[in-house]
């Protein structure tokens, strides 16, 4: 049994996606003091805050909303990411990738329609795999993707051979890969920074930084007849008729019933310098299985920064992973002020391991890293999101639970739980409202938060034991444990 999260840590490992800070929003209030009352609280100020922001004001512009950010705006995972957008399409089920595709094309159309810069960069995602039978495990997954969905599984392609990874710069050790369409990259911050400014500039929300919700109680009586819910913080405290957590690996901080099915997980990134004489490389890049003692569940992932148009030309390798050689507890923890020793000193070196960066990049010479930082990621108990009203708590919205896949999952995740919410607003009823979202591919069904999926989800297997033995699988349609 997991304790309920702590709140993010005051101060922070610095993350190369936090180098060049918004100024109008730093350390930004809209007003001196809380306000005394908000239609809507949104509470986490990342790609999922920002999101459901936008999306409420759009939907519903006279609804008052007041979001609140522990740090600084997209200062958690978003803002500790690797970078990447890039949807898993043969290890879900269909309904899943569609859903993955689909949010990965409202990203990018969200970004062309905005003129977002924000390194946007689309790119095919590479999927390396290193032992004979996770090639052979994933094989069979495209091949029932190709069955159960003809169309989708045509973004997939599988290579084995030599000259088709090195092709794609892989070592040709490496027992396979997956190249699928529809990745990009970018640069997070900059992408959540331009929504939130928006936002600010158009009076469409009351933004409190540096105010960290210590809790959320319900009421049981106001003089406000539309108000359901205490928050309180340091700064004092305001009433809201609704709330929505938008805080992933610390949500159980303000839910202690989700301490068990959303875990907050350490995770560490990197951004490193190409070697001397380097060639840029084709893709992004996923590494399952690759590293000493990483188990099937431990991915490492990589992006490279463009080349162009950038204010700031390095080039970077962005890299991270390398959990399985950590030093330190990742599973449970809050503290992102720290780098893992382990996991750092894998980072530099696995890269020439794995591909042909060119120039001088021999297997024993580790890389530099410009900036190396630490983030909070949550992982859920059945590895789906947990999306929408929380039961018994009338008013109390959530969408958190990403398991590391955020960015591929957060922007429609987001629009589920306003949809959600504007349906309660008009009166109807939340399982009417579930089985429409559903028919119409707004939500996966597995997304849902339900009584039932709580349930289920509590006699899984814990996160950590999950996490060291590879026990889950999608098999009859949701998350259970292998046969």
């Amino acid at each position: 049994m997991h304790n309920p999260s702590a709140l993010p840590s005051p101060e922070s490992s610095k993350s190369f996606w936090l180098s060049e800070p918004d100024e109008v929003l730093r350390s930004y209030r809209s007003t001196l003091e809380l306000p005394q009352y908000a239609d809507v609280v949104i509470i986490g100020c990342g790609i999922t805050g920002a999101n459901a922001a936008r999306i409420l004001f759009e939907k519903k512009p006279e609804l008052t909303v007041t979001v609140m950010e522990a740090r600084e705006v997209c200062s958690g995972a978003t803002g500790r990411n690797g970078g990447h957008v890039q949807p898993l399409l043969f290890d879900r089920t269909p309904e899943i990738a569609n859903f993955e595709l689909k949010n990965c094309a409202a990203v990018r159309d969200y970004i062309k329609k905005h003129d977002v810069a924000c390194e946007y960069t689309s790119v095919t995602g590479c999927r390396t795999f290193w032992t004979n039978s996770l090639l052979i495990e994933a094989e069979a997954q495209v091949a029932e993707l190709r069955k159960l969905a003809p169309k989708m599984g045509q973004s997939v392609s599988i290579i084995t051979g030599e000259s088709d990874l090195t092709a794609q710069r892989v070592h040709p050790n490496c027992a396979g890969a997956t190249l699928t369409l529809g990745a990009a990259s970018l640069w997070p911050y900059k992408l959540v920074v331009h929504m939130v400014r928006d936002l600010v500039e158009k009076k469409a929300v009351n933004l409190q930084t540096n105010t960290p919700v210590e809790s959320i109680t319900p009421l049981e009586s106001t003089e406000n007849t539309q108000a359901r819910w205490t928050v309180v913080t340091k700064r004092g405290s305001m009433v809201a008729k609704y709330v929505i957590l938008a805080t992933n690996g610390y949500a159980s901080h303000l839910l202690p019933l989700f301490s068990d099915l959303i875990v907050p997980v350490r995770g560490t990134m990197t951004a490193l310098f190409p070697p001397q004489g380097y060639e840029r490389l084709p893709d992004s890049y996923g590494f399952v299985g690759a590293g000493p003692g990483a188990n099937p569940s431990s991915d490492d992932y990589l992006i490279q920064r463009p080349s162009e148009g950038v204010s700031n030309p390095k080039e970077h390798l962005m890299f991270g992973g390398g959990r399985a050689a950590g030093t330190s507890e990742s599973i449970g923890e809050t503290d992102d002020s720290f780098v893992d020793r382990g996991s750092l000193a894998y980072l530099k070196k696995q890269l020439p391991i794995l591909l042909d960066l060119g120039g001088k990049s021999g297997t024993n010479t580790g890389l530099e890293d410009d900036f190396a930082w630490s983030g909070i990621m949550g992982y859920s108990k059945d590895n789906a999101p947990w999306v929408g009203a929380v039961p018994d708590a009338k008013g109390l919205f959530l969408s958190a639970g990403y398991t590391g896949h955020g960015m591929p999952n957060a922007t429609l995740c987001a629009d589920a739980v306003i949809h959600m919410l504007l349906s309660e607003e008009r009166g109807e009823e939340l399982a009417q409202t579930h089985t429409n979202m559903v028919m119409r591919g707004h939500i996966p069904v597995s997304y849902l938060i339900t009584k039932e999926r709580i349930a289920e989800a509590s006699v899984l297997p814990s996160v950590k034991e999950q996490d060291s033995s590879d026990l889950m699988g999608f098999f009859d349609g949701k998350w259970t444990i292998r046969p």
